[in-house]
Parts: structure tokens; sequence; C-alpha cells
């Protein structure tokens, strides 16, 4: 089994408890104002890390944008009509100057972060803890914080904080309670932790944070049937965006008086008692939060590498050494007779899934483990000999381009989605789930024999993995998402940066001139 140079950061911090006795919606309250108004010192490791996925979602955005993608485009168009309310200094959209709705500045940046779906990932698993619920969720909600940073006039370290706070609630939420069993979608875990954290900003009290998180749980709590369907539609991928709106709105009517409901994590007809019965008094779960140093779960996150659900990585990493092992194969991918996969679970069931077998948008092509394979495959055999110089995820990085209309009707890389033949791995697969992400691939060819991968378990990209190739490859991918968008993506890659930050650049952060192409992609 392949292990990839396994890597990880001795935890060295401090943590807060908050038990399952306990009040844990007041508890997120006194954390949050504590962790931004009280602080203990971060290691540079993990204000490192988040900076990388605050500019990994970026490149997202800006991509997803300047593509005009559909969702993002409606969102963005929506909040650039409106005006500020009140007093507020509102929010920003990405490539705009002018001050829009904040709660609609924040949904249309959080979809285009979360379009492409190919930010930052967490699987909710800490092997050291034991809380392993194994629920998904990813880095899109960095927009609530830039806002909250331009209302509160907040520089770029306290915004730092403000973001890191939303990753780790979510993420230790996510290790504790999972959504996708009751049919729940995972951005109510980011919902929750933006409405704290927005309302933490703004100077919101213990109680107000705990009415802002009541009023999430109590109202706004998306199913997965925005998942639904044999092609997957735009509120997949706008489901964040929503849930940072709600989110905002709570928290503001919270710091305008108005009251939530209290204690929700131990209402006995909210989701966590409700679908978890637990004893009297108690919720279905203690809650630890990381404090100080590097205690946070932001290290267990891993980067994705390209556009592609993250469950495919390991197969990716496995074609790839399979093509660097024997180049010869890019330029006689016709003979391929079989590939086959041996997958876990749950990515058997969502990348697997049959109806993905014939992907007619980029939402289920870029959710359909044969059509990555085959792309991959295919920009492979486009480099041909010169394959044999270097073929790595550099080359065949997946992005917008391979998921266009063209793309998704191509006769070659539907020929080869149909040798693909993926199986379930069973228990001795499973197991090593979340922690990794098992996977072997063996491709039979006429001419080459049967040419195996190891099993891949920390392809690049994971926490895992090598870190300093997966910083370089995130910084490629950056790079070459923006071209074109940006007259200057070095210049965007250093303005994005927020150690140090004035709030003057906090509050200016996102209003770069950004191309948007005529073309909807």
């Amino acid at each position: 089994m392949k292990v990839l140079q396994k890597q990880e950061l001795p935890i060295e911090g401090t943590k807060c408890l908050l038990p399952a006795s306990s009040n844990q919606a007041r508890g997120l309250g006194e954390y949050c104002r504590d962790f931004l108004f009280n602080p203990k010192k971060i290691s540079l490791e993990t204000l490192d890390l988040m900076e990388r996925f605050h500019l990994d979602s970026v490149g997202c955005a800006i991509s997803a944008i300047h593509h005009r993608a559909n969702a993002c485009t409606v969102l963005r168009d929506e909040a650039l009509r409106t005006k500020p309310a009140g007093t507020s200094k509102g929010g920003i959209c990405f490539g705009a100057s002018d001050p829009v709705d904040t709660a609609k500045s924040v949904a249309a940046n959080v979809s285009a972060v979360r379009e492409w779906d190919s930010n930052g990932t967490n699987f909710g698993y800490d092997k050291n803890s034991g809380r392993m619920a194994g629920e998904f969720g990813h880095n899109d909600f960095y927009p609530v914080a830039i806002a909250a940073g331009r209302e509160a006039g907040l520089d770029g370290n306290h915004t730092l904080r403000l973001m890191l706070l939303i990753d780790e609630i979510r993420g230790r939420l996510a290790e504790v309670f999972p959504l996708r069993k009751y049919a729940i979608d995972h951005v109510h875990h980011g919902a929750i932790a933006c409405a704290a954290v927005y309302a933490t900003a703004l100077g919101g009290t213990s109680a107000e944070i705990e009415s802002a998180i009541g009023l999430v749980v109590s109202q706004y709590v998306p199913f997965r049937a925005l998942r639904s369907g044999h092609q997957l539609s735009d509120s997949k991928g706008a489901s964040a965006a929503f849930a940072a709106e709600t989110a905002v709105m709570a928290a503001h009517r919270a710091l305008h008086g108005f009251q939530g409901p209290k204690d929700i994590f131990r209402n006995p007809l909210a989701i966590y008692c409700f679908n978890e019965p637990c004893k009297s008094g108690m919720s279905p779960f203690d809650l630890e939060l990381g404090e100080s140093g590097n205690a946070f779960a932001i290290h267990a996150m891993h980067f994705k590498l390209g556009l592609y659900e993250h469950q495919s990585a390991a197969a990716i990493q496995s074609v790839i050494e399979i093509i660097e092992k024997n180049p010869s194969l890019a330029e006689d991918i016709k003979n391929i007779q079989t590939i086959n996969v041996a997958i876990y679970e749950p990515a058997f069931s969502i990348i697997a899934d049959p109806a993905k077998r014939t992907p007619h948008t980029r939402q289920s092509a870029d959710h359909s483990l044969p059509f990555i394979l085959a792309t991959v495959l295919q920009k492979a055999a486009r480099m041909g000999a010169t394959v044999r110089k270097n073929f790595g995820w550099s080359q065949g990085m997946l992005l917008p381009e391979d998921y266009s209309e063209a793309a998704l009707a191509d006769v070659a890389v539907h020929a080869m989605m149909q040798k693909i033949n993926i199986v379930h791995g069973g228990p001795e697969y499973d197991r090593l789930y979340p922690e990794g992400l098992p996977t072997r691939v063996s491709i039979t060819h006429s001419r080459l024999g049967k040419l195996d991968s190891d099993r891949i378990l920390f392809p690049l990209g994971h926490a895992h993995s090598d870190l300093e190739k997966t910083r370089t490859l995130v910084d490629e991918k950056f790079q070459r998402l923006i071209a074109g968008a940006v007259e200057s993506p070095q210049f965007i890659q250093r303005h994005l940066c927020l150690t140090n930050a004035s709030p003057d650049h906090v509050a200016k952060l996102y209003s770069f001139r950004l191309v948007v192409s005529g073309k909807n992609i």
C-alpha cells in the first residue's frame, strides 16, 4: 500500500471542551468571543495553511466568475443590484468596488468559491480524539469572514482568526455529527459556524450569538434533496452560498434583538437530539475546539489539485503513477482493454453511481469517476511521446475547459469510460476511510499486459501527503485558474495575503479588477 510520505504535524496547543451536558450554543458564543478578543498564540504553520486555503478558494471563485458559471453569475448579478441597508458598510462582490447588501454579497462570493467544487475538503475525522463521525465539508465560507472584517473594521490578523474560527467550528461539528445520515446537507455545519463568527465579529454577546445559532438550526436546515437526481443542478453548488446568506441574516437579526431558540443542541426537537436521542439534559456529543498552537481541525483538511470530487483523488493518483511507470501507455491508450478500480464507501456510492456514466452537466461530470479518469488518460494521450519526460498532477490537472460542453460530448472520453469497471473494495478498504482514501487501479492493455498501481491511501493534496509538493501544485493551480481573468496573477496572489494587512486592505480585499468573459462554460 502506497502511503506517499505520510506527514503529520504534532498536535501542540490548547483546546476548549464544551461537554454534552452544557449549553453548547452559549458555549460557542463564549469560545468565539475569547478566540477573537482574548487571543492565544496560533502557530505559524496554522496561519500559513489558513492563508493557502483562502488563496485556493479565491482562485476557484475568480475562475468561476470569469467563465460566467451560471449559479454564481445569477447570484452576483442579483447582489450587484442591491445597496447596503441602513448604516451598514455593506459587502464587496469579487471583482467589484461598490458596496452592496452584505448577505447578498456573501451569497454571491460563496457561490463563486464553491462553483467548481475544487476548494478544500474535510472528512470529519480525528483519530486522536476518537471523534470520527466522518461528515464531509468544504472550505467555502471565507467570504463571511471578509464581510465581517470589513463591517467591523478588523485588520488582516483578526480576519484570519475569523476564517480559522469558521473552519474550526464546522470541522469539529463534522467529527461528531453525521448530517448525511439524516439526509441533511453538510453545509449546515458551515451555517452554524458563520452565524456564530459573524455575530462575534460585530460585537455580539454570547446570548446574541446563541440566538443566531438557534435561528439557523431551527429555521434553515438544508436537506440533501438539493443533490437528488441523475443530473445535478445549480442547487448543489449553491447550497453553501444559501447557508452563508441565511447565517448572516440570522446574525443580523440576533444582533438587533431577535431572540432565537436557546440551547439548541439539547433541544429535543432540533436535528441533533431528534435524530440521535440522548439522555435528558444532554446533547449527542461533546464538542472540543482548538484555542492555540496548531490544535486545529484545519490540519486535517485536504486540498484539491484541480476540478474533481475529492473522493476520486486517489484514483487519479493511481492512474498518474501507472503512466509514470509505463510512459508508452500514453501513446497507445486505444489498446486499453479494461480499467478496474477498487474503491471504498462512500466513494463507491457517490462517484461510481451508474447514473454518472452519462453526465450531461459539469456538476455531474466532476462527480463521475469514469469521466474523471477517462479525461486524465486523454490528457496523457494528447501529450503522446512527450509524456516520457514527465506526467504528473501538473500535466493531468483538471481545469474548467475539461468540463465544457465539448468536453462532456467528447467521443474518445466516452469510449474510454465504457472500459472502466468500479468495484467496492469491501471491509478491507472501508476501514481505512476516512483516515485515507484507499483506492487501487489496474489497467489491462493488449500490448503492455496488466499494469497495476499500489493501493493509494494518501494522494497528493491529502493532509498526510507531501506538504511541499502539495503547496507547489496549489500555487500552480491558482495561477492557471485565474490566468486571463486578472491582469497580473502574481499581484493578486500577493494582494490576497492577510497577515499584518490593514483594516482598509481587508475592506477592499475583493475589489480587484476581474475580466468576465462573454462565454458561459
